[in-house]
């Protein structure tokens, strides 16, 4: 054979072989590398808005399990189970044969989280705190599941919605905001936390905002004594649970005084995905509102 033919058939072979993927390597939110010698084909997801992310990201397909509550996309309900927040099935774990493992960084035990890393398999750390952060988790998952273009596309269309409601909200008048997460005790949100950031966005000022625990526990009193212009708040599904309305009982409270008691329908705002961008929609509306309240 003459090397002319001899470099046709190198290259027709070349064409037609097995595509050769090179390692991929980012950084989590844990502040790690996590390096795979090829992008994952079998990932766990270890928490509902992981799984949500990894579909976004274009990698629905790769997810082999999830952690219960993993119900958005519809086919997130499919998956099979590997646990709860309580306790992993580590023999599930290992039976599904994972490359990659997505940990929710404050969300899963450190027990869990060490049972995990004794199994020698890669571990991205999920943390978003700040709004652009759900963007990077799209871009930085479809590296590693090898699905750049719909992360990246995906990434784009959310960056462009808080981008939009931004611009329309942020200069806004701004607006104090007890966000209450439970009321059984009652629990709110600081500065650190993702929802803090969509408060802002919207014009809003988170009046715990200051406290060093992520999820507080506050009282009804210092409630009181901050004197919230607006109180939001999940809608409540439990008979017993009065939600955002347990504050009609107290007339002085200046958004009871004004009508800003506003529970937020859906869970839009509970998990960090490309979806919190509905919440915010939703918040920035009902800030409004309290605006438009003023005497």
């Amino acid at each position: 054979m003459s090397f002319k033919n001899r470099m046709l058939a190198s290259l027709l072979a070349l064409a037609f072989s097995p595509t050769i993927h090179a390692a991929v390597t980012v950084r989590d939110d844990a502040g790690n590398s996590v390096t795979l010698a090829r992008p994952a084909q079998r990932v766990i997801s270890m928490a509902p808005h992981i799984t949500e992310l990894l579909f976004a990201a274009g990698g629905g397909s790769h997810v082999a399990g999830a952690m219960n509550f993993s119900d958005y996309p519809e086919a997130a309900k499919r998956l099979p189970l590997v646990g709860s927040d309580a306790q992993i099935d580590m023999e599930r774990v290992l039976a599904l044969k994972p490359d990659l493992i997505v940990v929710w960084k404050s969300g899963n035990t450190a027990r869990q989280l060490e049972q995990l890393k004794s199994l020698g398999i890669p571990i991205f750390y999920s943390e978003p705190q700040r709004l652009d952060d759900i963007a990077t988790s799209l871009t930085r998952l479809g590296r590693l599941l090898g699905s750049d273009a719909p992360a990246q596309a995906a990434a784009a269309d959310y960056r462009r919605r808080i981008a939009a409601l931004a611009a329309r909200y942020a200069q806004r008048p701004q607006v104090r905001v007890f966000y209450q997460v439970w009321s059984k005790p009652l629990y709110t949100l600081n500065g650190e936390h993702i929802v803090n950031d969509a408060i802002r966005l919207c014009g809003g000022q988170n009046i715990f905002a200051n406290l060093k625990v992520i999820a507080p526990q506050v009282g009804t009193e210092a409630v009181l004594a901050e004197n919230p212009e607006a109180v939001f708040g999940a809608e409540s599904h439990d008979t017993g649970d009065a939600g955002v309305y347990l504050w009609k009982q107290y007339p002085g409270l200046l958004a009871t005084r004004r009508g800003n008691l506003f529970a937020l329908t859906g869970e839009p705002l509970s998990r960090a995905t490309p979806r919190m961008a509905d919440g915010i929609a939703q918040l920035c509306e009902k800030i409004e509102t309290a605006r438009q309240h003023r005497p």
